[in-house]
């Protein structure tokens, strides 16, 4: 890495500008992805699809991002836990960020051509809502809302490239995928909360005000009971029911963090959604490997 830097000194920023140095982001996005291969693909999805929407994750996960920073670059260093980031710092141009962009959605786009017809046209609405979540907070409280319909629209994808069509345990699996980023970015939002009240800023965070806890602990029920109708749906085996069973006292313990509304508890509350989606992953395996 160090004759990397060395050769190109900058590198450094544009890793940090797509979040690669905190990969926490690509899991949160991952896991409900890989979650979609497994059930579409009947617990064998094939090689190559995992493979592009593996590295799919990647790339999107860091072009939203990257144009998430270029939305805000003219806010982030009003807020305490931004103001450290790449443009921000303008130690990254505009211009370069959009390049940046636009190269790693091309990527993406390559990939998805390897697959079929209709996963193509459906990677269209998923560019249009990375690419709209961050200008949403400039206009309404619900931009979380717009980022887990962009997270969850992987779910459609995977069962379009795998199956050529959209079974009634997609839609159960979207709004899982939803709700439960509904709950984890409004979690993260109540972070910022004190400086986007001042700046300006909208979000859930801001709109749900005293009702923030009580509101994500119903978006945490939804998702468990969505996964539960999932496992009904697939005839699940026990597995399942166990991870199931396994997210809900995360999510306990996440009602336990945010009691205080402390930044650094809500931030750790945030992060630990983390091993919800892989305890989730790893029921599905549980259940197809048995």
């Amino acid at each position: 890495m160090n004759w990397l830097t060395d050769r190109f000194p900058r590198l450094p920023f544009f890793i940090q500008l797509m979040r690669l140095d905190k990969p926490v982001g690509i899991y949160l996005l991952l896991w409900p992805t890989l979650s979609a291969l497994w059930i579409a693909g009947d617990g064998h999805p094939s090689l190559s699809n995992l493979i592009i929407f593996v590295l799919g994750v990647i790339l999107m996960r860091s072009a939203g991002c990257v144009i998430n920073d270029y939305a805000d670059r003219h806010v982030d260093a009003h807020v305490a836990r931004t103001q450290n980031r790449p443009l921000a710092q303008k130690v990254v141009s505009p211009r370069q960020a959009l390049i940046l962009f636009a190269c790693l959605c091309a990527c993406a786009f390559m990939l998805v051509l390897f697959t079929n017809e209709f996963t193509i046209y459906l990677s269209f609405g998923g560019l249009l809502l990375a690419s709209l979540y961050p200008f949403m907070k400039r206009y309404t409280h619900l931009p979380q809302v717009v980022l887990g319909a962009a997270f969850a629209w992987a779910v459609p994808m995977a069962f379009a490239a795998e199956q050529n069509q959209l079974p009634d345990v997609v839609w159960l699996l979207y709004i899982a995928t939803l709700t439960w980023t509904v709950a984890y970015d409004t979690q993260y939002a109540m972070v910022d909360r004190t400086d986007d009240l001042r700046i300006g800023v909208k979000s859930t965070a801001i709109l749900f005000a005293e009702a923030d806890k009580t509101i994500i602990g119903v978006l945490q029920a939804f998702t468990l009971v969505s996964w539960l109708l999932i496992a009904t749906e697939i005839a699940a085996g026990w597995p399942l029911y166990i991870a199931i069973a396994i997210s809900g006292g995360f999510f306990i313990y996440h009602q336990k963090l945010i009691k205080n509304r402390q930044r650094e508890a809500c931030f750790k509350a945030f992060l630990n959604n983390h091993w919800v989606g892989a305890c989730l992953f790893v029921g599905l395996l549980g259940h197809y490997l048995l």
